[in-house]
């Protein structure tokens, strides 16, 4: 087995890897808690939190968090999304017991005080003035809500100025107490350390841990197929086009992989090298696909002049018709295979790729699949197997499209994509 795992009597899961030719080591803290879980009032409130945890604890100053890992080579950051929230570090293997020491001191010990709250909605506040400015990410999150209109899903991660200003020091710990349980709680660690070390080190830590908290109820999200335009004076119009996609346990999920990569996923795909490279239409040009715990999101985002946008819609639909006809090529089935398996394991030559891995697939599939089970699921896609998944997944009436640009309304947009669908 390439990883251990142990569950502690309370609930908490802790996974690990050795990686002995190393001499660091990656520690992630998964709460299995996200934006989704949040109701409308409370939107943001889990990134919130995140911020929350490097304020100050019982032991140590917001300064001396951020100065005692740097002190030593480390690194200490934190990230929130839909569904889960991460803690984590990566230090050399001799300092991994003052990361965890810093880690559970955060977790454990947090002040946030009243005072502290209020200070940092401030900061939140800015970082989502700054995020409307940058129209390049907001387009995605307006594709979210486009595409699952109403739905917990389609919410920013961060939250909106109206929500944040809304929440206060006893709406953050009351969360905490509810969603922060051993239950959802997993623990990832890769590099050089044994199972052994780790489980002797965290089992007191977290071992004591109490409660259950709310479980989770998974709603799936209804598909809304429609066009959201937002008019702003930006010199570039940044848009996305797709359609629902798949969950992170689908057994599909493999050939989609191949199908994005072919269509979007890199240089050499196909709309990079047709939209930028031959019509030099688009700056920028890529597909991407997203999976969660029941439904997935499958976009195509464009950043270009205005001018040029019918024409790259119409570039779009003919790939996507394309492959949903005659799929890809047994060439670019091949490279895609070779690029996928190639990222992947370059990819693991860093510790902090093993301890994603490990939390993350904890989290959604409750086992992690060895490099070698995933080259093997890539290797079995086969062209026949892209023209059926690609007619599943580009069902015309299931397309949306988001725009950020100069329009004074969405008609042209709608327009131009309802012919594209037929």
């Amino acid at each position: 087995m390439f990883y251990q795992k142990e569950v502690l009597p309370n609930g908490v899961r802790i996974l690990t890897q050795q990686v002995s030719h190393v001499r660091s080591v990656a520690l992630g803290i998964w709460v299995d808690v996200g934006s989704r879980d949040e109701s409308d009032a409370s939107a943001g409130i889990s990134h919130y939190i995140e911020h929350m945890l490097f304020k100050g604890t019982k032991h140590r100053t917001a300064k001396q968090i951020a100065e005692e890992l740097d002190a030593v080579g480390g690194q200490l950051n934190a990230f929130t999304t839909k569904e889960y929230t991460c803690y984590y570090a990566k230090v050399l293997d001799e300092h991994f017991d003052l990361a965890v020491d810093i880690l559970t001191d955060m977790l454990f010990h947090s002040n946030i005080s009243e005072q502290d709250v209020e200070r940092e909605k401030n900061v939140i506040l800015e970082e989502i003035k700054m995020y409307e400015d940058a129209p390049d990410e907001l387009v995605h999150d307006m594709f979210a809500k486009t595409i699952w209109s109403g739905h917990p899903l389609g919410r920013p991660i961060i939250g909106t100025s109206e929500t944040v200003s809304g929440l206060n020091y006893q709406d953050l710990r009351s969360y905490m107490k509810d969603y922060y349980t051993p239950n959802r709680m997993v623990i990832s660690v890769a590099g050089n350390i044994t199972h052994r070390q780790v489980v002797e080190k965290l089992s007191p830590l977290f071992g004591t841990l109490k409660g259950n908290g709310i479980n989770r109820q998974l709603q799936k999200p209804n598909h809304t197929s429609q066009v959201n335009c937002r008019n702003k004076e930006t010199e570039q119009v940044h848009m996305v086009i797709g359609a629902p996609g798949l969950s992170l346990d689908n057994d599909l999920i493999y050939i989609v992989q191949v199908i994005n990569t072919v269509l979007g996923g890199g240089l050499s795909s196909r709309l990079f090298q047709e939209i930028r490279e031959q019509r030099g239409l688009v700056y920028t040009v890529y597909s991407y696909h997203s999976s969660y715990y029941d439904t997935g999101i499958f976009g195509i985002y464009a950043g270009l002049s205005k001018q040029n946008v019918n024409q790259a819609m119409e570039l779009i639909f003919k790939e996507i018709k394309d492959i949903k006809k005659n799929g890809v090529t047994r060439e670019e089935l091949q490279r895609a295979k070779d690029q996928l398996k190639g990222n992947l394991l370059l990819s693991l030559e860093s510790v902090n790729t093993h301890m994603s891995r490990l939390g993350k697939s904890e989290l959604y599939l409750g086992k992690v699949y060895s490099p070698e089970e995933i080259v093997e699921k890539l290797n079995r896609v086969t062209v026949e197997d892209t023209v059926r998944v690609a007619s599943q997944l580009f069902q015309p009436d299931k397309f949306s499209m988001a725009a950020i640009g100069p329009w004074q309304d969405c008609g042209e947009l709608k327009n131009a994509l309802d012919t594209l669908r037929d």
